[in-house]
C-alpha cells in the first residue's frame, strides 16, 4: 500500500518544484547521475508524471458544473454570455511537459547507464504521460506547439514557434502511444494504479476517437490523417486490447458496510468500492484508509454549503431505457409519472446513479428511506447523484471518502469500438451484442431484446429532438445514448459534445427536475407513508410548522429571483425547473469549442517579435 500511496503523492522524493518557463530544468534534489544511473533512480522520477491523473478529489466532480445534463448552483463564466474573454485566462502551463521532457532528454544523456530494454520501459512511460498532457492540449486548444525536448533560454525561435497543425498533434500523440504499447512491460498493478502497456492502448482509442469525430463533425481536414483513419487507428488499438483478454465487464456487486443494498450493483461497485475492481478497471485512483489518502465525494454531492448542488435533470433521465429495451419516452404517459413510478423497470443504472425511491442509508431500515435533498437546495431537481458516494450521513461534512476510483476503465473502450464501426458504416450485429449489448445487458436490460442483440433501425424521436438534432442515423444515436449514460460524470461529456459539434446542448437542454402533482400539499415521492416536500410560492413564514420541515420554495412567474420554477404540464400537475440569474449562452458562431489562448501569451509572443495565432472568435 505504501507505494500506491506513494503514486498518489506523486514523487515529492525527486521534484521539489517546477519553474514556469519552457526552457527551465525542474528543480531537483537528486543529481542526473542519482536520477539516470539506475533504474531505481528512473522509477523514482517516473512517479513524478502521475500528477497529470485525476486525483480522488477531482475524479467525482471533474465535469458536474459544465455539462447539459446535469444542473449546478454555479458554473463556468465560459458558457456564459459575454463574461469570458482571453483575458480571463492567465496560464496554459507547459510544466508537466517540461518535466517529461527532461526524463526524456536524460534517457538519451550519457548519464543513462541503465539497460537498454529497461530504458524503453521508463521512456514508454514517459511518453504516455507527454500523449496524456497533449491530449489535454489539443481538446482544449486545437492547434499548440510541439516540443519533445528540453529548451534552453537561448533558444527563442523555438520556446515562440507559431501553433503546429492538429496533424502534427495527434500524429505525436499516436507515436507516443504506439512506442508505449510496445515497449512498457507492466501489465497489472496493485489497483491497477500504475500505467500499464493496455492503459496506453486505452488512451489511444479515446484520443483517436475525439480527433477522428472533430475532423468529421467540424469539416475539418488534414494532410496527413482523414476522419476515417483515425477512426481505423481507434478501431484497431481497441481490437488489439480487446483481444488480449485481460479485461471484462465487471458483473460482481460488491459488499460494503457503507452501501444501501436496494442501490447498488456491478455497475456502481465500480465507483463505491475501496479496492479497484481491475477486472474493468485499467487505470485507477486508489483511497487508502491507512495512509490517509481519502476522497471527498460525499462532502461535495451531499452538502449545500461546500458542494455546488450537482444533479441531474429530468431531460437526461428519460433517456434511460425500460428493461424490455423500449425507450421510455415511448410510453404515452411518461411525462406524468410520479417519482416512484419512473424507476419501475428502468435500465438498473438509473437507481445506481442517482437515488431512487427505495434507497436508504447503509444499515437502516426501509423506514429510513432517504430522498433527494430538495429541501436544503443539495439536489433542487430532485436527481441525486449517488454514483461516487458512501451511503452514510457521517462523511457528508469532510473528506473522508474510503471509495477509489476508475480513471480509464474497458467499458469505455468497448463504446469508443462500437462508435467508430458505426462512423465508417462497418459495425455489425455481432459488434454491437460484444459493446452496447452487453453493457446494457449488466444494466439488467433483457438479454433477448432488440436493444441488446440487433442494430437499431429506427431513431427516438425524444432522444434525438432533445441532444442530437442533427443525428439521422439510429446506430449512432443509440450509441451516444449508451455513452452518455454508462460514462456520466466520469469526465466524458463536455468533450464529446465538442467533437460532435454540439455545443449548442450547453444552451438549450432544460435543467428540468422531478413531475409533481400540485402546489401547496405535501408530497410523498417515494410512497413509504412519509411526506418529503411541500412546494409552494408561499414565504416559509406562511406555513405550517409540520410544513417547514419539508418547504421547497418555488419561485413565482414573473419573478426574476434565480432558484425552482414549476412549470405547468399540459396534462396535469407540474414538472420542476432549475433556473439562474447567470443563463448558459453557446455562441453561434461555435468559438466554445475552443478555449483561447491566453491574451498575456500573445502579448509576450508579439513583445519578443514572434507572433501566435489567436483561436476564431476570441
Amino acid at each position: 500500500m505504501k507505494t500506491i500511496v506513494r503514486i498518489i503523492c506523486a514523487g515529492a522524493l525527486t521534484l521539489s518544484a517546477f519553474s514556469c518557463s519552457l526552457y527551465e530544468k525542474p528543480e531537483a534534489y537528486a543529481s542526473k547521475a542519482e536520477i539516470f544511473g539506475s533504474e531505481e533512480g528512473l522509477r523514482t522520477y517516473t512517479w513524478s508524471f502521475y500528477k497529470a491523473l485525476p486525483s480522488l478529489n477531482e475524479i467525482p466532480i471533474c465535469e458536474a458544473s459544465t455539462t447539459d445534463i446535469g444542473a449546478c448552483r454555479s458554473f463556468s463564466t465560459f458558457y456564459s454570455d459575454n463574461s469570458y474573454s482571453a483575458e480571463t485566462p492567465k496560464s496554459w502551463s507547459w510544466s508537466e511537459l517540461r518535466n517529461i521532457n527532461y526524463f526524456l532528454d536524460g534517457l538519451k544523456s550519457d548519464a543513462c547507464t541503465v539497460d537498454a530494454e529497461k530504458k524503453k520501459h521508463f521512456e514508454g512511460l514517459a511518453r504516455f504521460f507527454r500523449a496524456w498532457f497533449y491530449y489535454d492540449k489539443l481538446t482544449t486548444y486545437g492547434e499548440v506547439p510541439w516540443f519533445d525536448h528540453c529548451l534552453s533560454n537561448t533558444d527563442l525561435d523555438e520556446m515562440y514557434k507559431p501553433r503546429d497543425s492538429r496533424d502534427v498533434i495527434i500524429g505525436h500523440i499516436i507515436e507516443d502511444l504506439d512506442f508505449a504499447w510496445e515497449n512498457i512491460t507492466t501489465e497489472s498493478s496493485v489497483g491497477n494504479s500504475l500505467v500499464s502497456k493496455y492503459a496506453a492502448l486505452a488512451l489511444k482509442s479515446r484520443a483517436c476517437l475525439f480527433e477522428a469525430s472533430y475532423r468529421k463533425y467540424h469539416g475539418v481536414g488534414g494532410s496527413r490523417y482523414t476522419a476515417r483513419m483515425l477512426y481505423q487507428e481507434c478501431i484497431d488499438a481497441c481490437n488489439l486490447l480487446m483481444n488480449s483478454k485481460v479485461f471484462s465487464l465487471n458483473t460482481t456487486t460488491v459488499s460494503d458496510e457503507y452501501m444501501d443494498s436496494h442501490s447498488t450493483g456491478a455497475y456502481r461497485s465500480l465507483f463505491y468500492s475501496r479496492e479497484i475492481l481491475t477486472n474493468e478497471v485499467i487505470l485507477g485512483r486508489v483511497a487508502s484508509k491507512a495512509e490517509g489518502v481519502k476522497g471527498e465525494a460525499n462532502w461535495r454531492y451531499n452538502s449545500g454549503s461546500y458542494g455546488n448542488s450537482y444533479c441531474l435533470s429530468r431531460a437526461f433521465i428519460q433517456t434511460y431505457l425500460k428493461t424490455d429495451g423500449t425507450a421510455y419516452t415511448d410510453w404515452q404517459a411518461y411525462s406524468t409519472l410520479s417519482f416512484k413510478s419512473e424507476f419501475n423497470n428502468r435500465d438498473n443504472r438509473l437507481k445506481q446513479t442517482v437515488k431512487g425511491p427505495a434507497y436508504v442509508l447503509a444499515n437502516s431500515s426501509s423506514a429510513n428511506r432517504k430522498v433527494a435533498d430538495i429541501v436544503n437546495n443539495v439536489a433542487p431537481t430532485g436527481y441525486h447523484p449517488i454514483k461516487f458516494i458512501e451511503d452514510v450521513t457521517s462523511k457528508d461534512n469532510k473528506a473522508d471518502n474510503e471509495n477509489s476510483y476508475p480513471i480509464i476503465r474497458y467499458a469505455e473502450v468497448l463504446l469508443n469500438y462500437a462508435e467508430a464501426r458505426a462512423e465508417i458504416g462497418a459495425i455489425t450485429a455481432t459488434d454491437w451484442q460484444n459493446t452496447v449489448g452487453a453493457l446494457r445487458k449488466r444494466a439488467g436490460i433483457s438479454s433477448s431484446s432488440t436493444a441488446v442483440t440487433s442494430l437499431p433501425t429506427t431513431v427516438d424521436p425524444y432522444l434525438q429532438a432533445t441532444f442530437y438534432p442533427k443525428v439521422t442515423d439510429p446506430k449512432i444515436l443509440e450509441i451516444r445514448r449508451e455513452r452518455a449514460i454508462e460514462l456520466v460524470y466520469e469526465g466524458f461529456r463536455v468533450n464529446d459534445l465538442r467533437r460532435w459539434a454540439e455545443g449548442k446542448r450547453f444552451e438549450s437542454v432544460p435543467w428540468t427536475g422531478i413531475h409533481i402533482p400540485a402546489l401547496d400539499t405535501p408530497v410523498d415521492v417515494n410512497e413509504d407513508g412519509v411526506d418529503d416536500y411541500y412546494f409552494t410560492t408561499k414565504d416559509v413564514s406562511e406555513v405550517t410548522p409540520s410544513q417547514k420541515l419539508i418547504y421547497v420554495q418555488i419561485i413565482p412567474e414573473g419573478s426574476d429571483e434565480q432558484g425552482l420554477r414549476a412549470i405547468p404540464n399540459p396534462v396535469s400537475g407540474y414538472d420542476l425547473r432549475y433556473e439562474l440569474n447567470l443563463k448558459r449562452k453557446w455562441y453561434d458562431d461555435g468559438r466554445q469549442y475552443l478555449n483561447p489562448i491566453p491574451a498575456q501569451i500573445v502579448r509576450d509572443y508579439a513583445n519578443r517579435g514572434y507572433s501566435i495565432e489567436q483561436n476564431p472568435g476570441w
